[in-house]
């Protein structure tokens, strides 16, 4: 089990295969952990692809992690924690794998966590690819919120220790930008990445959030019908194309 020490904790993770390297944040909102891009043994299949099996297929290294205070992660949850924070985890790993620029997949949070990774390092972050993206839905902006609650009481409960003050904070950070939570409008509008879209459409991955994503990223590729197992081969093979297409020579 490889693991990344941080100043505050450390962050579980894996790479599968060899090749350009795609850093890959998997669905489950604060929870999001590697383990959920693969479907359960006994349990109904995923509605997405496993990228960390057909990434290395296609001749990219796919590399999967916890995100902080997820799975085997763990570190500290300070007040003046937010985005740029997991940013900071995730260029860290990326440096300490030896890759310089990479390609980003996410589902889920995983849309807004490569957002912020492409405003956080440009140069070295080459194409993204949003799958089911989160966003504020425009008649439940409560969702976030709410469930960032929900999140720090299960975390007080597995530690006492934490500050409910700096929980609290940390979620102010995090949810309150509204829009896609990780960056503006005016970010989104000058994306220098490459961009592809799999849209979302219910109240964590709002239809409204994609449908402005798709207006507003330059240039960026929508693909439709993604979601569920008619789709699978389609979606695997539109994405690796995207990402084939967008890697340096």
């Amino acid at each position: 089990m490889a693991f990344l020490q941080r100043p505050d904790g450390r962050i579980h993770y894996e790479t599968h295969g060899a090749g350009y390297p795609v850093l890959l944040f998997a669905p489950g909102g604060l929870r999001s952990r590697l383990e959920m891009w693969a479907a359960p043994a006994e349990g109904p299949a995923r509605p997405w692809v496993d990228w960390t099996r057909a990434l290395p297929a296609a001749g990219f290294t796919a590399i999967a992690m916890d995100q902080r205070n997820a799975g085997q992660s763990v570190t500290a949850i300070e007040a003046d924690h937010g985005w740029h924070t997991y940013a900071a985890d995730h260029l860290a790993l990326m440096d300490h794998l030896g890759f310089d620029r990479f390609h980003v997949l996410g589902g889920c949070i995983g849309g807004s966590f490569c957002l912020k990774a492409a405003a956080a390092a440009p140069a070295r972050v080459t194409a993204a690819v949003l799958q089911n993206p989160i966003g504020q839905h425009p008649d439940h902006p409560e969702y976030f919120p709410e469930s960032h609650a929900e999140w720090g009481r299960d975390q007080r409960a597995a530690r006492p220790g934490l500050d409910a003050a700096a929980i609290a904070a940390f979620g102010h950070a995090m949810w309150d930008g509204g829009f896609v939570f990780s960056v503006d409008r005016a970010f989104a509008r000058a994306c220098p990445v490459p961009t592809m879209l799999l849209p979302g459409t219910d109240t964590p991955h709002p239809t409204a959030t994609s449908a402005e994503l798709a207006s507003l990223l330059p240039g960026v590729e929508v693909l439709e019908k993604w979601r569920g197992p008619a789709h699978l081969a389609a979606q695997e093979a539109r994405v690796v194309d995207f990402l084939r297409r967008h890697t340096p020579a």
